[in-house]
């Protein structure tokens, strides 16, 4: 009868091991998170390629979590030291939707807990749909309060792109059911808000509440742009969520624009303007 593997933190003699056939170390050892050096070094020695390959591919494992364990760890260095000046209640911002041609720019304002375990937590332009999915469903779960903010097509229109970002800022933060002590926001300019606040760039990716907005704000303009996908479909706003694709430039050539399309953007009013050339000028002729 075969001996069972025993726990990697326990020391386990060649003897054993060369009974075990790479198939049972292989599925003993996946279900752990680490395995303990000593085991390690007796795989790495094991005369068996197979055994050996496995350790290579176990040690990879390790270091590639050891190294994503450090950046999520790195991920909330702000919120630490923040919090260490007594700042409880801080708010990750960030916004989707600035350089669309169609659609609405949404913000989002996160407050997490500290100490939150938020695996894959990134800038949500680094992650898939389907890991910004999970996410979104992990934070919403967690975080001690959430909100998003919006600002219209209308008033982008009205205000300028760069002003109706921070409304939509501004909305989302005010929304909050908790006011917050610190704002962390994402870009170069900071809210309209009377909230003390720390602008950083690139902050989605370097700032784990920000990241956490980021998240937030795609997912929730990605669906919004998904319906307007089913109620415009000749436009494919679901595919390209109403950025300036080939596909997006040659509906609005060929369709002309919608009602939320942009324009006060001039890739909107060029391209339109192209459709109103195309179209034949009759002369009505009297009598």
């Amino acid at each position: 009868m075969t001996e069972p593997v025993r726990e990697p933190s326990t020391p386990l003699r060649p003897s054993v091991l060369r009974r075990l056939s790479i198939a049972q170390l292989s599925a003993r050892l996946t279900r752990f998170a680490a395995v303990d050096p000593r085991f390690m070094r007796v795989l790495a020695r094991d005369p068996r390629h197979g055994v050996r390959h496995l350790a290579a591919r176990l040690r990879a494992i390790q270091t590639r979590a050891a190294r994503e364990s450090a950046r999520l760890d790195g991920l909330f260095t702000v919120e630490r030291e923040q919090r260490a000046q007594g700042f409880a209640a801080i708010a990750g911002v960030d916004e989707v939707g600035v350089a669309p041609l169609a659609g609405p720019v949404v913000a989002a304002a996160v407050i997490l807990p500290a100490g939150v375990s938020l695996p894959h937590l990134d800038d949500s332009k680094r992650l898939t749909a389907a890991q910004r999915n999970v996410l979104y469903e992990q934070i919403t779960a967690c975080a001690v309060a959430c909100q998003i903010g919006m600002a219209t097509v209308e008033e982008i229109d009205r205000l300028n792109i760069l002003q109706a970002m921070r409304l939509a800022h501004r909305r989302a933060i005010l929304g909050l059911p908790i006011r917050p002590q610190l704002v962390l926001i994402d870009g170069r300019y900071a809210a309209d808000v009377p909230v003390p606040q720390l602008v950083i760039v690139d902050g989605d990716a370097t700032c784990g509440s920000v990241a956490a907005a980021s998240v937030m704000a795609k997912v929730t303009r990605d669906r919004m742009m998904a319906d307007l996908g089913r109620q415009f479909p000749q436009y494919g706003f679901g595919r390209h969520k109403g950025y300036g694709t080939r596909e997006h430039l040659e509906a609005i050539r060929r369709y002309g624009v919608t009602p939320v399309h942009r324009r006060s953007f001039s890739t909107v009013q060029a391209h339109q303007e192209t459709l109103q050339l195309s179209i034949p000028q009759f002369r009505v002729v009297s009598g």
